[in-house]
C-alpha cells in the first residue's frame, strides 16, 4: 500500500516544517501549505489526480481564506469536493464557536499547544477507519 497523502496547511512556517517532519517519519506523504489560498490551491491540483488526500490538517486562522471557510464549502457541495476525507483542525483560538464549526463538518479542533503524539494517534485511527469503509486512497 502506498503512503497516506496528507495536506497539511499551516501558515507558521516552523510549526508547519516540525509536524511535517513528524509525519513524514510516521510514514506519510505529505504535501504543504502555507495559507488559506494556497490551502485550496493544493486542493484543487490534487483533484484532477488519480489520488485525492487521505487526510487533511489544517490550521483555522492563517491569510486569506481560514481552513474552516476553505473546508466549509467544499465537504459535499463545490469542486473540488473533499467528500469524506477526515479533517483536524489546529488553532490557538479554539473557542465554542470554532469548535462547533468543525463539528458541523464532521471534524475535530487540536487547540494549540496540543500534544504531538496524540494529534498523529488521531491521524493513524482516523486513516484506519477510512482504510476499513474502504475510503483510503
Amino acid at each position: 500500500m502506498n503512503a497516506p497523502q496528507v495536506l497539511l496547511a499551516e501558515d507558521d512556517a516552523e510549526l508547519r516544517r516540525f509536524l511535517c517532519d513528524v509525519l513524514r517519519k510516521k510514514g506519510y506523504a505529505v504535501t504543504e501549505a502555507a495559507s488559506g489560498d494556497d490551502l485550496l490551491e493544493r486542493l484543487w491540483e490534487r483533484s484532477h489526480a488519480p489520488a485525492p488526500f487521505d487526510l487533511i490538517v489544517s490550521d483555522v486562522r492563517m491569510p486569506g481564506l481560514t481552513g474552516l471557510e476553505v473546508l466549509d464549502g467544499l465537504r459535499d457541495d463545490f469542486e473540488p469536493s473533499i467528500g469524506d476525507t477526515p479533517v483536524i483542525f489546529i488553532t490557538a483560538f479554539g473557542d465554542a464557536e470554532v469548535h462547533e464549526e468543525a463539528r458541523d463538518m464532521r471534524a475535530i479542533v487540536f487547540d494549540k499547544p496540543f500534544d504531538v503524539d496524540e494529534l498523529c494517534d488521531y491521524a493513524a485511527e482516523l486513516l484506519r477507519r477510512a482504510a476499513v469503509s474502504g475510503g483510503l486512497h
